[in-house]
């Protein structure tokens, strides 16, 4: 498998601390001393602390400061892209050079055989034109017995991930058509997996400048989505989020998603062998983020009460 290897992609900005964790853990993978790792490192924005740009400063001596992978080549912007405009243009240069990638941000640790499964599922699928994403993540189901097993869902990630140039060439990050989700009620609640999550109204927001939100994730989804197509999923997951305390770019001081058990010697064995959404599972993820959701609100709710007293 060693020339069919996908090359890594990894953002990072200002946060040295997380990045160090997610190089670390990605050179632990049983396949990084054969892989090529592109690192991408954003510029500070102009109007940027002094704090800010030291820590930009720290990143990028960090980033260096050993052979993550077989090959290591790094990326400096000078200017501040921001992390969607980076993401978009990073993984389409990769892209065009190589027809596959894995791609992370810095707070995102994986497991040790995360990038044998990512490499795995790239080849086997490279060809289905309906399997347009493979996830590292998997959703923590209560009780869900861990069986080394994979399967498929409508739903994209956005915390370690692979794609091919096949998919991407297709994604249409304009998006000019969201306003469907305002007319279509039965295409709105589809999107939003039977009204468990509300990605319409973060998607109506970013796309009408509402809140400034700025995620190429969402934008994504919505064209996989369009296309009716599938993600492969881990059913434990094979990455871990480090990144809920404040430091990034969407600032969550709760993390929706805990990890409460995570096993760093993980790995995947069997793939689905008939190409079509798993409903069981996507079910059980569905009441998942549902109660999660629903108890997230009801704390936010309690804290914005005791902040207006």
């Amino acid at each position: 498998m060693d020339n069919q290897l996908a090359p890594i992609v990894l953002f990072v900005y200002n946060r040295p601390t997380h990045t160090v964790r997610t190089l670390e853990a990605l050179a632990n993978n049983e396949l990084a001393n054969k892989s090529k790792l592109y690192i991408y490192s954003d510029g500070a924005k102009n109007d940027a602390s002094e704090e800010t740009k030291q820590k930009i400063a720290v990143v990028r001596e960090a980033i260096r400061k050993q052979q993550w992978c077989k090959e290591v080549e790094i990326v400096e912007s000078v200017e501040n892209k921001g992390l969607a405009p980076s993401v978009i243009a990073g993984v389409g240069e990769i892209l065009n050079k190589h027809g596959k990638v894995i791609v992370l941000e810095d707070d995102l640790v994986t497991s040790k055989y995360f990038l044998k499964y990512m490499n795995e599922g790239l080849v086997k699928y490279e060809q289905d034109a309906k399997i347009m994403q493979l996830s590292g993540y998997s959703f923590p189901i209560k009780n869900r017995k861990p069986e080394n097993k994979s399967f498929l869902l409508p739903l994209t990630t956005t915390w370690g991930w692979g794609t091919w140039q096949r998919v991407w060439k297709n994604i249409d990050f304009e998006c000019e058509d969201y306003h469907l989700l305002k007319t279509d009620k039965k295409l709105a609640k589809k999107f939003d997996l039977d009204g468990a999550y509300n990605y319409k109204k973060m998607f109506i927001r970013q796309m009408e400048n509402k809140k400034g939100i700025s995620s190429w994730g969402i934008r994504y989804y919505w064209s996989v989505f369009k296309q009716n197509g599938l993600v492969l999923y881990p059913d434990y997951s094979l990455v871990k989020n480090i990144g809920w305390d404040g430091s990034g770019h969407h600032k969550d001081n709760h993390e929706l998603f805990p990890l409460s058990k995570w096993d760093n010697e993980y790995s995947i064995k069997e793939y689905p062998q008939k190409i079509e959404i798993d409903f069981n599972k996507f079910d059980e993820i569905k009441k998942y983020i549902r109660k999660k959701t629903s108890i997230f609100n009801k704390i936010r709710l309690k804290a914005n009460a005791f902040i207006s007293k």
